[in-house]
């Protein structure tokens, strides 16, 4: 875990770390012992059907023998970002008043790197809370160019993830949810301003957003849920080797085996 040092103030060291204060000042959110089971079922539970929504997420509780309502598993799934894959009751809310923008890739070729990115962010269960993990992945290549902690939910963690993305170049199109953290002028406008088509999913479709959808299991399966981190530190530290992994090591079969970076950087 990080120190408050004597002669390193916290802020330096998330910096040295290249961890959010956020990240750092991460506690347990209010939520019972109960709550943060159930999270954590629910959350293994989606990745193998997404297309449950909170009342079939209900019911699957209850044949389990978990004495649970629609309104505290649709409390909690909100709490998460989950969303079921098709349209109907959903978690990612547009604020009233920012824009939506309409859904650009429906059978669209995307055969190169750059045309489209695309973010999402997707909960991690931890001991005594949870943190959000905030992604931008390049559909062709599949390599995932940022990414962020936070134990928020607001905007700023999806901005960074979105400013770090834009040091490895610009996408042709940028492809998220209508969830209130991306229709967000302060989302938005460094997209506008660098001329890049904005995409959003249809309401209630994470489908839209397929290819980070997939990666949410993959490092889940591959690393969270068997290295059961213990601290913010620990999941940071964790990430980081698994992302490094991903990105430059670990073959594709959708890339007939090449790596993501093999096939964004040619």
């Amino acid at each position: 875990m990080i120190q408050s040092e004597q002669n390193i103030s916290i802020s330096t060291q998330c910096d040295l770390l290249d961890m959010g204060r956020s990240s750092y000042y991460y506690q347990p959110i209010g939520e019972s012992s109960d709550n943060l089971q159930y999270m954590r079922i629910i959350d293994e539970q989606y990745l193998r059907t997404p297309y449950y929504g909170y009342r079939k997420m209900a019911a699957w509780m209850n044949r389990q023998g978990y004495e649970v309502n629609e309104k505290r598993i649709k409390r909690l799934m909100r709490i998460m970002h989950l969303q079921g894959a098709v349209p109907g009751p959903h978690t990612s809310k547009p604020h009233p008043h920012h824009k939506v923008y309409p859904y650009l890739l429906k059978g669209m070729k995307i055969d190169h790197p750059n045309l489209v990115w695309s973010t999402d962010f997707t909960y991690i269960p931890m001991p005594c809370g949870y943190m959000y993990l905030a992604a931008v992945i390049d559909w062709h290549s599949r390599f995932i160019l940022s990414w962020t902690l936070s134990n928020t939910m607001d905007y700023i963690f999806c901005l960074d993830a979105l400013m770090d993305s834009l040091e490895h170049g610009e996408p042709v199109i940028f492809n998220t949810d209508q969830g209130s953290q991306y229709t967000s002028k302060h989302f938005t406008q460094p997209l506008l301003d660098r001329q890049i088509l904005i995409s959003m999913d249809g309401r209630g479709r994470a489908l839209d957003n397929i290819f980070i959808e997939r990666f949410w299991r993959s490092v889940k399966y591959e690393d969270i849920y068997l290295k059961d981190y213990q601290s913010v530190s620990e999941l940071h530290n964790g990430l980081t080797e698994y992302f490094d992994e991903y990105n430059h090591r670990r073959p594709h079969q959708s890339l007939d085996d090449a790596t993501p970076a093999e096939v964004h950087y040619g």
